[in-house]
């Protein structure tokens, strides 16, 4: 039997109602990284509106590690409270949640003492120039990536997502665009990734949930692509239960998108790591959507934009396609308009 866009998954022992899943988008809307009423209710939105699988905006693990002065944190055992009272709030509708966590490296744009990267190399001519992590810096990051993940399991959180994309400090050190080191965590680039991997496998119940977001494309020939991905993942493959694929973001570049994007880049590492992959890009219809389950051509189907401007898509999406979509009692009178 087929699976399709409402067919229940398992990320290890989680089970997840349907294959759709809220991409992290930050909403620089927090304070001293702290959630607040807009936060709770944008995620409780789609909760109701039946996301199987919410992924958290980007919590930075470390104050200075921030995009902008309103990400969202979980540097302070003070941010716990509030990320639970939303992860509660969720879960009253089904929905499982799970917490992105992140450094915005040489993208940082607070008023920081140090910019870090791996690299002494901006983003762009308009860019600060960072400060090229020491070994200690390093240590620190990692130290910090595991304190997040203790705090993120106070929190209630069903799995973490470390952000290794969009050009991002593990994104930065992940491409040999922004990774110029000598010593050996530039002679193999997903050495860091893979120790903070290793600090939150240290910490974290053995069957938690661990996903990894990369950028499969820096749209740069001198960049990373899809294959080289496949060689850098390949070895540390058993350190993560899922890859979330989207693509970008390490240097301005010019990006051509359409409807399913970035699903070809997910597909390839599909096959060649043998590991579930979430997809998406520019996905609003529920028949392609569905069609690429189906076709077993990824595991999930991550919206963005779309759920922002429809929260209650999933279930317009299930009526559509006639498949067995829950709804909130409250709501059930709209099934057979």
């Amino acid at each position: 039997m087929k699976n399709t866009l409402f067919s229940s998954w398992k990320i290890n022992n989680l089970e997840i109602k349907n294959r759709i899943v809220m991409a992290p988008m930050d909403q620089y809307s927090a304070t001293d990284g702290k959630i607040n009423s807009w936060h709770y209710t944008h995620y409780l939105t789609r909760a109701i509106g039946q996301v199987g699988l919410i992924i958290i905006e980007a919590n930075a693990v470390s104050k200075d590690s921030r995009i902008s002065p309103q990400d969202l944190g979980i540097w302070s055992d003070e941010h716990i409270e509030g990320l639970k009272s939303v992860v509660d709030a969720c879960h009253a509708y089904g929905a499982k949640m799970v917490l992105q966590l992140g450094h915005a490296g040489r993208k940082c744009e607070c008023d920081v003492a140090e910019i870090l990267a791996p690299s002494a190399i901006g983003f762009s001519e308009k860019s600060p120039l960072p400060k090229e992590m020491t070994q200690e810096d390093i240590q620190k990051v990692i130290q910090d990536f595991k304190q997040a993940g203790i705090r993120a399991l106070k929190a209630g959180f069903d799995g973490i997502e470390i952000h290794g994309a969009h050009g991002y400090l593990i994104s930065e050190f992940l491409s040999p665009l922004s990774n110029k080191r000598t010593d050996e965590y530039g002679k193999d680039r997903k050495k860091f990734l893979k120790e903070i991997l290793e600090a939150l496998r240290s910490v974290l119940p053995k069957e938690f949930p661990l996903l990894l977001r990369i950028s499969a494309r820096d749209y740069h020939p001198e960049g990373n692509d899809v294959d080289d991905f496949v060689r850098l993942l390949d070895p540390i493959k058993h350190l993560f239960d899922v890859l979330d694929v989207s693509s970008g973001g390490i240097v301005e570049a010019a990006i051509k998108t359409y409807a399913g994007y970035q699903i070809e880049c997910a597909r390839i590492l599909r096959e060649k790591l043998n590991i579930p992959c979430i997809g998406g890009g520019m996905i609003t219809q529920p028949k392609m959507a569905n069609k690429l389950i189906e076709s077993g051509v990824v595991d999930g189907i991550f919206l963005a934009r779309e759920l922002l401007k429809n929260p209650y898509w999933p279930i317009g999406a299930g009526l559509e396609l006639n498949q067995n979509v829950s709804l909130p009692k409250q709501y059930e009178r709209a099934r057979y308009l």
